[in-house]
């Protein structure tokens, strides 16, 4: 009957007690440590992949960036070209009229029809730098030319 008596004591079921919830305690912790070493582990690779992704896909997306950017430079510049093609398309059907041929030639040869007079204006200042720069008086100094002007004022007339 002792060993009934043991049995039922109540410090004999709070040991067992104490023993069952510990046991119980040490094997949810261990539960918890396995989840969580799992999820760790499963939160790692996780990881791993998407950089992995990442670096995978990184420079074909730059390509692909880079790329996209160059097709909208040259598509500009193909409309730039289609543009500049229409200009001289017109131009060219401009330089196909005798009236716009002849105005050209009247405004910049300086041409004139048959029994008409032609007249051209020249501005001073420019025709005197023009008249420099061929006897080479822009070369020189300053006083050169100030007693050349001077000689030839005091020279008579060879009229």
């Amino acid at each position: 009957m002792s060993g009934n008596r043991d049995r039922f004591s109540t410090a004999t079921r709070l040991r067992q007690l104490g023993e069952r919830t510990a046991a119980h305690v040490y094997r949810s912790q261990s539960r918890r440590q396995v989840r969580r070493s799992r999820l760790t582990g499963r939160a790692a690779l996780l990881v791993l992949v998407l950089c992995t992704l990442v670096v995978a896909l990184a420079y074909p997306m730059r390509q692909y960036v880079s790329q996209r950017s160059e097709i909208a430079e040259q598509q500009q510049e193909a409309d730039r070209a289609r543009q500049r093609l229409e200009e001289l398309r017109d131009e060219k059907a401009r330089w196909q009229d005798p009236a716009y041929v002849e105005q050209q030639a009247r405004e910049h040869l300086h041409y004139v029809r048959p029994g008409e007079t032609g007249y051209t204006v020249v501005d001073p200042e420019e025709a005197e730098e023009r008249r420099r720069a061929e006897t080479g008086e822009a070369d020189r100094p300053w006083y050169s030319n100030v007693w050349d002007g001077v000689d030839k004022a005091d020279r008579p007339d060879d009229n």
